[in-house]
């Protein structure tokens, strides 16, 4: 059987992508589960894939749960649809789109077919990771807005610092640099 290969891409950041293999007759559910294991993301919010074109223009939509929210053609459902049933060319796209309140959209987009199934794999599995994922919660590290925010909060940037023993950016204490020298030859005279 025939193995298809996608690149889902974090939107915010290109570089951060993950390249999945999955059976053709396997499930959207199925396909939904790797997205969040490979992003190291939990399973506790809805999700939902749009079938896209090249210019990432959200098409029919296939849906974790039935909802009653109005669409203009009616959407399939991730446990019912085979991932065969929505590609429609050779560079198929779709959108997947996680956790509505924190709206983490991923681009996923077909970039190869190889003929034949790894027998010493189980399907769908993640078979490159680039990048590093985004912090679902926001706990992996500060960087960006979140820096920004920590600072002002903080008030990282006040003058008062230096009363606190921080000296200036690009300022060195000399005589530190020759206390841990010496520090360091007495500790390998010890042993």
């Amino acid at each position: 059987m025939p193995v298809l290969k996608f690149r889902v891409y974090w939107e915010e950041d290109e570089s951060v992508y993950r390249d999945i293999s999955i059976k053709p007759d396997q499930t959207f559910l199925q396909f939904h589960q790797v997205i969040l294991q490979s992003f190291e993301f939990d399973n506790k919010h809805k999700a939902t894939f749009f079938r896209s074109n090249d210019n990432w223009q959200r098409g029919r939509e296939i849906i974790l749960e039935k909802d009653n929210a109005p669409r203009k053609v009616d959407p399939l459902m991730m446990n019912e649809t085979v991932i065969a049933a929505a590609v429609k060319t050779p560079n198929q796209k779709f959108i997947y789109l996680y956790d509505y309140a924190k709206n983490w959209v991923f681009l996923v987009e077909l970039i190869g077919v190889s003929k034949d199934e790894n027998s010493r794999v189980t399907y769908p599995y993640c078979v490159r990771k680039e990048g590093l994922a985004p912090s679902q919660y926001g706990t992996k590290g500060l960087v960006g807005d979140k820096l920004v925010e920590m600072e002002e909060k903080y008030d990282l940037n006040k003058e008062g610092m230096s009363e606190d023993g921080f000296g200036e950016e690009g300022e060195e204490d000399t005589s530190d640099a020759d206390d841990d020298g010496g520090e360091e030859n007495n500790s390998e005279e010890m042993f």
